[in-house]
This record gives structure tokens, sequence and C-alpha cells, in this order.
């Protein structure tokens, strides 16, 4: 079974990789499993300057996922070249480096300071904070900004290293951000990031999260990832995607690699099984085999070429056409109010 991927320039041996925020730099897995087994290590995102995060309680259970409200807590990324990015090239592991920022600007000095670190392979660029120069508002919730953001990073990334944009789902149309970063100089695309989500404690008549609002992720999430992706797939064939949201098997990383993605993260998951990205990645290939493939390359997209066809992809309401055999795909049931 050749589990080999591409996302854009980058070539990868396997297809399941580590999702941001989940694993630190990868440390705390590396004592389950050889981390450098993975496709890559995607590190937690890294900011200009240290930053203690949100006040806690910072997490919360949720139905089939959790609420986390941790504000992007971390060490700065001098502490991050100087300590964590030499142990990951020392073992051997890809690393895909997250870096998230206030401003454009903060986005730009952090690409510039990263030129050239050993071990990186890839930049993700986390659209999903708030810009604090525009009230707040969070970058990738517009194609504006979030376009500018991928511009002034692709301007001071290397030629050759591979640029993903992370989107965030709670937007009215998706594919709108994914083009308009993907024409600032994407190579490719991650989604989704969590969904903002709110819990009240009923006996205390209060948010039970310090920040008030968290980002949902877990399995309650995959069917917004899957929707995602099929939807952006459909509208950018050619652009590679890492798939994320609630993946906790290999059948649900099936899922999201049918509906387009070219390799899969691991994330929520390992709360409650640390070795889950490897066990992950050897039951997407057990499902693949039992399935005829050759390849992870021939099952990418498939959905998409067999039964139902589902157009206006783009547009906020979806409309399903029979295919060929005349069966119909599941309708979109919800009303034109979203």
């Amino acid at each position: 079974m050749d589990l080999a991927t591409t996302l854009g320039p980058l070539r990868l041996p396997a297809p399941v990789l580590t999702a941001s925020g989940c694993a630190a730099a990868g440390r705390e897995l590396a004592q389950f499993f050889d981390i450098a087994e993975l496709g890559a290590v995607v590190t937690k995102s890294i900011m200009m300057a240290p930053r203690a995060g949100r006040a806690t309680p910072r997490m919360a259970e949720t139905p089939s996922g959790m609420l986390n409200s941790i504000g992007l807590q971390g060490p700065g990324v001098e502490e991050f070249l100087g300590h964590d990015l030499p142990w990951l090239a020392e073992r051997g592991v890809r690393t895909v480096v997250s870096i998230a920022g206030g401003s454009v600007e903060e986005f730009a000095l952090l690409t510039r300071r990263l030129r050239g670190a050993p071990g990186m392979v890839a930049l993700e660029v986390n659209i999903s904070c708030p810009n604090v120069a525009d009230r707040g508002l969070v970058f990738a919730c517009r194609a504006g900004s979030a376009a500018e953001v991928i511009a002034a990073v692709r301007r001071e990334a290397p030629r050759d290293l591979p640029v993903l944009a992370k989107l965030s789902p709670d937007v009215t149309d998706i594919v709108e951000i994914a083009q308009a970063v993907v024409e600032a100089g994407a190579n490719g695309l991650s989604m989704i990031n969590t969904l903002l989500g709110m819990v009240i404690d009923v006996d205390r008549a209060a948010p039970v999260l310090a920040g008030v609002t968290g980002g949902l992720s877990g399995p309650a999430i995959r069917p917004v990832a899957v929707r995602c992706i099929w939807q952006v797939h459909a509208a950018m064939p050619h652009v590679p995607i890492l798939g994320m949201g609630g993946v906790r098997s290999g059948r649900d990383a099936l899922e999201l690699v049918l509906a387009g993605a070219s390799a899969v993260a691991v994330g929520t998951a390992t709360f409650g099984d640390p070795s889950a990205p490897l066990r992950v990645q050897d039951e997407l290939r057990h499902e693949l085999a039992v399935r005829g493939f050759a390849s992870l390359a021939d099952a990418v997209g498939l959905a998409h070429r067999r039964g139902a066809r589902v157009s206006g992809a783009v547009g906020a309401h979806v409309a399903v056409e029979r295919d060929e055999s005349g069966r119909d795909g599941a309708p979109d049931t919800r009303d034109e109010a979203r």
C-alpha cells in the first residue's frame, strides 16, 4: 500500500499528521510511539512573544467533543527555535510549523524569523486569530484580511517552502475564503479549525469557560469538516487539503480523504489515546486495502466521481442532482435561514 501523498510541493511518506494545538511540539506523544513514523508533526501555533493564554477554566467536555479556550499559550518563537525545533530535527521528524499573530506584521515577522529553521518542511498559517488592529475580528472570517496575511507570509517565506492556510468553518462561504488565500499564494489548505461554541453551567447560571466562548472539536464536528472539504475540493480540485476535524479512526480519516483531503490530521483523539495518530494511520492503511485501493492517491476525492454529484458547492444552498443511475444523493433539508 502506497501511503505517500503531497501537499503542494511537499511530499510526505505517510498521510497522517498531528493537529496543531493538541500535542505541543510532539514531546508528549514521543513517549508512546515514534513520531517520525507520521507524515509530519504540526506544532502548536507559535507567536513572536511568550503568551500566558486565557484564565482557567479553559476546557470543557461537550457531547462527542470538547471546548477549549487556551488562548494561544506558548513560549514565543525564540524559545521554540532554541528548544523545540532542534529536538524535532534531531529525531528526523518532518515539522510543519504553525504560526499565529495579532497583526499582519506579526505574521510577516514570524515568517522572516523562521527562515532556514532546521527540520521545517512547511508553514501552517493560523488565520483564525483575532486581528487586534481591526477591532478583534478574525482574519479567516473575511476574504480580504485572510488574503492579506497569506500574501505577507508568502513574501517572507522561501520560495520553495509550502504555505498552508488554516481555515475557519465559522464563515458564510468557505470556498470564497479558500479562493482568496490560494490567489494570495497559499500552496494548500488546512481545514477545518474549531467551531466557536459555548457551555453554560445551569447550576451557577454562568459560562463554564473563563473566556466565555471556546473552540469546539472532536467527533461532533466531523460532518462539518467533511462538508467544508467537499465544497472546497469541488470548487478547487487541484488545491491540496490537509483535512481535520473529529478524526479518531482510520474510517473517519478515509471519509475526509474521499471528500478531497490529501492528508489528515488527528487532534482531540490524542487526549484519550496518545497513540491515536499512528493508530489512525495504520487503520487507514487497512481501510484502503480492504477496499482494493493500491494507493492513498487513488482515494483522494473519489466521492466526487461516484454516486451523487452535489452542485452549488460555492453557494449557501446545496442542491442535489441525480447521478447517472437515477439515484438521489442526500439532500440538504435545512431551510435557507442559517
